[in-house]
This record gives C-alpha cells, structure tokens and sequence, in this order.
C-alpha cells in the first residue's frame, strides 16, 4: 500500500506509541485521524505543523463513546479510512488475588473489546471498498503473562486471538489485519518503574536496552506498506521473547 493521502485512524494517539505512529505516518504523506480523552497536546500538534501534515482530531474516551458513531464520524472526516490503528489501552496492576471486577473489567473494556467494536464498524465500509488494513497492539505480556497484570495479559491475548480470526474471515476482501506486541517500551508506562525494577528489566532484554515508541511506529509503517501480511503477530521487544 502506498501511504501518500491515505487516512489512518490511530486510537489514544497523544502521547507515547501512539503519536509516534501519528509523526511516522504523517512523514509518510498519510492524513492522520488522532484520538485521545483530553485535548491534543500542543506540542504533537506543533510537531505536526512542522510536516504540513494534514489531520484531525477527534477526542473521545472510546470506553464510554457509541463506537457506531465514532466509527461514522471518523470516516465522514475525509470520507474513506484506509487503517485503523487500535491502540488505545490502560492497565490496572495488581496481584491476582487481590483484583477487584472493576479492575478486570476496565482492561478489558478498552483493551479488548474496543478494538473488537470499533474494527466491526470500520470494517463494514473496508467491505465495500475491497481495501484496507486493521493493525491491533498487543503486547508481549499477552505471550507470556506477568505477574501483576491477570487483566492486561488477557486483553493483549486475547487481542492476539482476535486479529487473527478478523484476518481469516477479511482477506477475501482484500483487508489485512495483524498485530503488533511491543515489550519494553520508553514510554509514560515505564517511566514510572523504580531503577531497581528497570535494571531487572534491561537484564532479560538482550539488547540491554528499553525500545522506542519510533521503533513500534516503523513496525506499523511496515505492516501498512506490506500487501502480502495478514493474520501475523510482529513481536518489537529487543529480544525479551525470543
């Protein structure tokens, strides 16, 4: 796929991975859909400026929006979308036994069945137009749990599951679907570790080192150009899971 005046639509692209694939699609020539809970910081939107990016914001919690609508109103923006980036997400970390349903549940709602919903919306009008990519993140800890993280873990797995399935049933439209699971990302999300759990971290990454949020958003540009990958989950770890 070429990306020049395509439209991607990114999921909680204000911060971290997700305006990193905002920049690095904007680079590319693409008109970029953001989305975020609060307003667009105004230093991404500067950094935007500065490519003569052409994009939009739409701000919405997805968790408590109507995704129909969402779904409708991001497409009437420039009337087509051409890929959808599902990476909105949270975590709420605690031990297993001490998880409450709300915990559960709120993970789930964003990480999970968000994704779910708003790629069944878009997805109806990719049909029509024989055409388009869905790219979903997951993560590593959907491979291979971790502790702490029950809720997380079954959301970016079953994330996994779901990409999958969609690519099985989209390709006879032409529409490909895979996933992306970042591990240990230089992120908001990181940032917060002790050095002490850091170092242990850096130790089981071969590459000794955190990856960047550019790094992920190169993989999303890869699997958007690529017409002939459907149905895969891209690991971007440093090694951790190898």
């Amino acid at each position: 796929m070429e990306l020049k005046d395509k439209v991607v639509l990114i999921t909680g692209s204000t911060h971290g991975i997700g305006s990193a694939m905002a920049l690095e699609f904007a680079k590319h020539g693409a008109k970029v859909l953001l989305n975020g809970r609060k307003e667009l910081p105004s230093e991404l939107a500067g950094e935007l400026d500065k490519l003569s990016a052409t994009y939009h914001y739409l701000q919405a919690d997805l968790a408590n929006t109507d995704l129909k609508d969402f779904a409708a109103d991001a497409w009437n923006v420039y009337g087509q979308v051409d890929i959808l980036i599902n990476n909105a997400g949270l975590n709420r970390d605690k031990m297993f036994i001490g998880m409450k349903e709300a915990d559960f549940d709120q993970v789930i709602d964003l990480d999970l069945k968000v994704p779910f919903f708003l790629s069944k919306n878009l997805i109806k009008k990719m049909n029509k137009k024989r055409s388009g990519v869905i790219i979903n993140l997951s993560s590593i800890v959907g491979i291979h749990g971790n502790a702490g993280q029950a809720n997380y873990a079954a959301a970016k797995a079953g994330l996994i599951g779901l990409t999958k399935s969609i690519a099985r049933e989209a390709a006879m439209r032409n529409i490909r679907v895979n996933s992306i699971a970042p591990g240990m990302i230089d992120t908001q999300m990181t940032a917060v570790l002790s050095e002490h759990v850091k170092k242990n971290i850096l130790e089981q990454i071969p590459l000794k080192r955190l990856g960047n949020p550019s790094e992920v958003a190169q993989t999303a540009i890869f699997l958007a150009q690529n017409d002939y990958i459907t149905g895969q989950n891209i690991v971007v770890d440093g090694g951790m899971t190898m």
